[in-house]
């Protein structure tokens, strides 16, 4: 009788997903330059109180809105060969947004320029809930691991066993596609924004036991 063959087969797989987002975050502020700091905090308020307010009308809960900047510095006036001089000062306000119904985006961006916001970024789109996404995408690393492994084990003439180990890389980011977070400004028109696509991938590495 030939010895028993025992040994192991280690490869990874990856799944993909392509899904449709539900979620868009992004941040709205206004920069304000005055001469006193009481100036700029009475500008800035008002100005945030608007854009605020068009913000709820477009259709977005308070606990959506979170403010993450809120800074006064002092502008100096530099000229050559004096000291630098108190010029006054800058305030900036800055709040993300969660868009939990993609229909008023393009409203809620509306709104807020109109209202007086002075910048615009970090759009980005998500899932609300991934996890049937990734769940999904599990079991398509596994599948594609296991024909990998199947060709290798063919090729060398053994068989699989069994399974000795699997190892998740873990859900990736989820990426938008090419052109799927794009805003393009229309005079007259609200803004068109395009959600596009996004993409889950869960990567596993799995050792077979073949013999």
């Amino acid at each position: 009788m030939s010895p028993e063959v025992s040994g192991t087969i280690v490869v990874s797989g990856t799944g993909r997903v392509a899904v449709q987002p539900d979620v868009a975050d992004l941040r709205l502020g206004v920069a304000i330059a005055r001469s006193t700091v009481a100036e700029a905090r009475a500008a800035a308020a008002a100005a945030m109180t608007a854009i605020l307010a068009a913000v709820e009308t477009a259709g977005i809960a308070r606990p959506d809105v979170r403010t993450t900047l809120l800074s006064v510095q002092p502008r100096y006036d530099y000229r050559e060969a004096k000291p630098p001089t108190l010029a006054g000062y800058d305030l900036s306000n800055v709040v993300e947004v969660t868009v939990r119904d993609l229909s008023v985006l393009g409203a809620v961006v509306d709104g807020a320029l109109s209202a007086g916001a002075t910048s615009l970024d970090g759009l980005s789109f998500r899932l609300d809930d991934p996890a049937e996404a990734e769940r999904v995408a599990r079991t398509a690393a596994v599948t594609e691991a296991r024909a990998r492994a199947e060709v290798l084990a063919s090729a060398a003439g053994i068989t699989i066993a069994g399974v000795t180990a699997i190892v998740e890389g873990g859900p990736s980011p989820i990426w938008p596609q090419p052109k799927a977070a794009r805003m393009m400004d229309s005079a007259g028109s609200s803004t068109p924004v395009e959600a596009g696509t996004t993409e889950i991938a869960v990567t596993v590495t799995i050792t077979f036991r073949v013999g």
